[in-house]
């Protein structure tokens, strides 16, 4: 035999060998995958080696993003024209020719090294369930360094800038781990593994749980690859590739229906397997949607301009139909967005069987149900009814909500998988929050898909084919109209109940998938100009930044001032609670600014001695919510303006209310921290401004001249009731009976309540009030903060001092028969004999024997369960994703693809001002997430940005603009040129008003 006959034949065998490697898993075979994909490609030879990914594809890509930014832009716009490619062309011309070096050394299997270029788009593999944190302790542990050493400190604390040295890789968790690495690899040259190898280990490593599995796994990554290839190892681990090019990019350049396969499948491997040869393509069958086949849902688009007539005219505008102006407004949910498949199923008890998928293509199948009788779902058990006689296949689009029927109203989305698993533990607990899916659209029925028909007509089958179950499926309502005045009423009433916004449609579109299209567009709060209030508050602590702003603070946490009450209540006069964090707004010179005023003045959190006497955080001492990297005496600190579209609930900050999409607007110098809001000062400005947007709801009500009132809205929020004592209507009870009680302090939680409101409580209740404490009589002492007289109890001698809160938990159960026994929560200050009994009250989560807990207790207990509870999480969708972590406080991250998120923009330029000097500026916008309109007397423009080549011309211009839109409502933002690349250059939307040309 030939060798090179020789060498081709241990290429043959090393191929077969990766195959049942990394494809005959789980129990499945290479003949099951036969079946599955009967014409699935087969690869010639090995896969290539890992360092030939990076070497060849992600360094590259990495140098052509450095290359596209905005100093490269201008160095190629000089006066000598260049004959190089564009970054663009470079881009596609280095995925080209990886695409091709893989077709003829390895074949046309191309799904290994696609679900490592593409890892937040592979569904075939499980979460790994790391952060860098995890991550930084496996490589602290593997390298056998000291976690307190200059080394380990910097993995750990990859945030902040390096104790000694440089400290370029501050904020890049990759590039920090790099900088370690590098001063102790096992391998200097790159390693020997293979893309095959690379996955079969990130399989184990996806199907490990705990830091035992994980770390053997990491030392095989660590003893095999050199430091360059463990960088781009742990981007692919974190899903942060950031190579500058999409996930379309790569897949349009792989096959030219890639995209839309990927639609309908949500599956690499498929998009792999059935499109290996780009001459063969698909037709409009194979890009439908299939069942039991997860698709990429329709989404809406955002909307921030407030003129809601060019609105309704945009939606008009598509599949327009003579005489036909009617639109559709429905309320936004706050769920997840959930896709429900059902056939027949012989196999099945019942006879049908069901899969769920979220957005992300996340199989809830587990949590929900499989069929009419399986037990283990929470959802799927409730349905035999839901369905219409002769539906033997069916597709619903919708969102999964938590309706609480004990309060009648709809919980957070926070919630949805917590009341999920407590339906299948418990189904038949009548009262106890559960899913419930609300269906807005039906994709197919009875064989056959119906995307392509008319919302107005998918409706009409929808409600024939889903008769419903209350509480469990129901079809969601909408409203009719053809006036765009309906919208602004709805949308302050909206806002006044802390709703997630509205979306309307267009009844004559057909289902797109995967599109945001203007058929369907969403209309929340915060994207309009029009709604939001400034708050001055004072910044209070800071967070290390990531990215551009790696190595220095990138974002604040904020509060508001001690009310008299506190103070009264023991809280020092410079006390401050958290209130919100704000990461977005800022200029680069503007973070300039607050170091230059707080420089010297930060303090490391130390999490074993915070600083309560400064700042108070949710969750005490034990928890310490959003605790921050560093702190500031607020006496030192400076104040700041914030604008935010509106406040809302949130268990995360300590006045347990926060802004909704904060905003810096602007620095106040001019202001003390002792001027700024107190938290009573913003609750009674709350309160104003509901009132006030109610009242603007009505008057557009009488204008219009409704006579009769609008019908009771089905969706509330729950956690909006204004009455003190909400929690306690109804028949008083005797459960204190023959108790006497001194109340010592205020309740702050798990509701505020004054000293009075507790003691008229008890007296309503049966119990006596001394306002003496003699803890010799017997007496119970109620307090929840160490104020004078309290101390003085503590230091006396032995004594138990309880929380208000086992008050309001007696009180919670209704039931004059049976007082609640202490639990460890329910104390303040105690004797040793009197803690060990609570302990025995409580299981090892902290969970009640005797009652019921609430919905925010319930997810502490939850956080304290082992991490194997955690599985079930998944990267939540983008939108929803957003909305939640700025509702617990994290900043969204300066993002450059969100700039200009909704923003539509209008640019005015002078005669000498060539187009092409506009085309960079538009391109940011439109890449920020904004749109270019290039019509003035266009209703909908909400900026409109002058261009001119001298400060005159900019001023004339300017006035002639303004003379144009002057009577728009509301009236388009009109700034110069640098508004958009202050952004740009800063990663976020700063305040207009800096910008205004005079």
């Amino acid at each position: 035999m030939r060798m090179s006959q020789r060498r081709e034949k241990i290429r043959d065998d090393g191929a077969g060998d990766e195959e049942r490697r990394q494809y005959a898993t789980g129990g499945q075979t290479l003949d099951d995958l036969d079946v599955k994909y009967p014409n699935r490609p087969k690869n010639h030879s090995r896969t290539l080696f890992f360092s030939d990914l990076f070497k060849d594809l992600f360094d590259p890509l990495s140098e052509n993003k450095s290359q596209s930014g905005p100093k490269a832009a201008r160095s190629r716009a000089g006066p000598h024209k260049s004959n190089k490619l564009s970054p663009h062309e470079q881009k596609r011309n280095i995925i080209e020719r990886f695409i091709s070096k893989w077709r003829n050394e390895v074949g046309n299997d191309f799904y290994p090294a696609m679900r490592l270029i593409l890892p937040s788009s592979d569904r075939d593999r499980g979460m790994y369930g790391l952060k860098e944190s995890n991550i930084g302790r496996l490589l602290v542990k593997l390298m056998r360094i000291d976690r307190n050493s200059e080394d380990g400190y910097s993995i750990l604390h990859w945030k902040e800038p390096v104790r000694s040295g440089t400290a370029r890789a501050a904020g890049d968790f990759a590039g920090r781990c790099f900088d370690v690495l590098s001063k102790r690899p096992m391998r200097i040259d790159p390693g020997d593994m293979r893309i095959a190898d690379v996955n079969e280990l990130l399989d184990k490593l996806a199907a490990s749980s705990g830091e035992s599995e994980q770390l053997p796994i990491f030392e095989t990554f660590y003893q095999r690859m050199n430091a360059e290839e463990l960088r781009w190892l742990i981007r692919i681990i974190l899903k942060q590739m950031r190579v500058g090019a999409t996930e379309r990019t790569f897949m349009e350049l792989w096959h030219p229906d890639a995209q839309d396969l990927y639609s309908v499948s949500s599956s690499l491997r498929q998009v792999c397997w059935d499109l290996y040869d780009p001459k063969f393509r698909l037709t409009d069958g194979q890009t439908n949607v299939t069942l039991m086949q997860c698709f990429q849902p329709m989404l809406c688009h955002y909307q921030m301009s407030a003129s809601f007539q060019k609105m309704v005219d945009k939606l008009n505008a598509t599949n327009r139909v003579e005489g036909d102006d009617q639109f559709w407004v429905e309320e936004k949910l706050d769920g997840e967005r959930m896709q429900l498949h059902m056939e027949e199923d012989d196999d099945i008890p019942g006879g049908m069987k069901f899969r769920f998928w979220s957005r992300k293509a996340k199989d809830y199948t587990y949590l929900y149900g499989e069929g009419f009788e399986d037990q283990t779902g929470s959802l799927t058990r409730h349905l035999k009814d839901a369905f219409a006689p002769g539906v033997r296949n069916i597709i619903l689009d919708g969102e999964m909500i938590v309706w609480d029927p004990e309060i009648d109203k709809v919980l957070g989305f926070g919630t949805l998988k917590t009341a999920a698993l407590a339906e299948q533990r418990n189904p038949h607990k009548d009262n106890a929050p559960r899913p419930v899916l609300r269906v807005f659209d039906i994709l197919y029925l009875n064989n056959q898909p119906l995307t392509q028909y008319t919302l107005r007509d998918r409706r009409n089958a929808l409600e024939k084919a889903v008769r419903g179950v209350p509480y469990r499926l129901e079809v969601h309502k909408y409203d009719k109209a053809t006036s765009a005045d309906v919208i602004e009423p709805m949308l302050r009433q909206i806002v006044s109940d802390a709703s997630e916004g509205l979306v309307i449609k267009n009844p004559r579109s057909m289902y797109s998938l995967a599109d945001r299209s203007d058929n369907w567009i969403k209309v929340k709060p915060e994207y309009m100009s029009g709604f939001g209030e400034s708050v001055d508050v004072v910044i209070i602590g800071g967070y290390y930044g990531s990215g551009h702003r790696g190595g220095a603070i990138g974002s604040f946490l904020c509060g508001l001032r001690a009310s008299e009450n506190d103070i009264k209540a023991g809280a020092s006069a410079e006390t401050c609670f958290s209130f919100v964090k704000v990461g977005g707004g800022f200029r680069a010179e503007d973070l300039a600014e607050i170091r230059h005023h707080t420089e010297g003045k930060w303090n490391i959190w130390d999490q074993k001695k915070p600083p309560n006497k400064y700042i108070q955080l949710a969750g005490g001492d034990k928890y310490q919510y959003l605790r921050p990297d560093v702190w500031i005496r607020p006496s030192e600190s400076i104040v700041i303006s914030v604008k935010a579209a509106s406040a809302g609930e949130s268990d995360q900050f300590a006045t347990g209310i926060t802004l909704r999409f904060p905003r810096f607007k602007s620095m106040r110098t001019d202001r003390s921290w002792d001027s700024c809001l107190d938290f009573q000062g913003f609750v009674d400005m709350k309160i104003r401004a509901e009132n006030e947007n109610k009242e603007k709801a009505m008057k557009m009500e009488s204008r219009r001249k409704r006579s009769a009132k609008r019908t009771k809205r089905d969706i509330v929020i729950a956690g909006q009731d204004n009455t003190a004592l909400a929690l306690f209507d109804g028949p008083k009870t005797k459960v204190f009976d023959g108790l006497e009680f001194c109340v010592l302090t205020d309740c702050t939680t798990p509701v505020k309540k004054t000293k009075t409101q507790l003691e008229r409580l008890i007296k309503e209740n049966g119990g006596k009030i001394y306002q003496r404490a003699d803890p010799e009589s017997g007496m119970l002492l109620i307090a929840e903060k160490k104020v004078v007289k309290v101390a003085s109890l503590i230091k006396a001698g032995d004594v138990d001092i309880i929380r208000p809160k086992w008050i309001l938990d007696c009180l919670a159960q209704r039931d004059e028969d049976f007082l609640l026994p202490y639990e460890s929560g329910h104390l303040f200050h105690t004797t040793e004999a009197t803690a060990h009994h609570a302990e025995e009250n409580v299981d090892e989560f902290g969970d009640s024997y005797a009652r019921d807990l609430d919905l925010k207790e319930l997810r502490k207990v939850l956080k304290s369960m082992p991490k194997q509870e955690a599985l079930i999480e998944e990267p939540f969708n983008k939108d929803e994703f957003l909305n939640q972590l700025i509702q617990h406080g994290h900043d969204i991250g300066n993002l450059r693809s969100y700039i200009f998120r909704g923003a539509r923009v209008h640019f005015s330029a002078t005669d000498d001002i060539t187009p092409i000097s506009c085309l960079k500026l538009k391109n940011w916008v439109k890449y920020g997430g904004g749109s270019i309109v290039e019509e003035l007397d266009d209703g909908s423009i909400t900026h409109v940005v002058i261009m001119s080549g001298s400060e005159k011309g900019e001023m004339e211009q300017a006035a002639e603009v303004r003379s144009i839109i002057s009577a728009r409502t509301p009236v388009p933002r009109v700034v110069s040129r640098q508004w958009v690349e202050d952004c740009w250059k800063n990663s976020t939307t700063v305040d207009e008003e800096r910008y205004a040309p005079l």
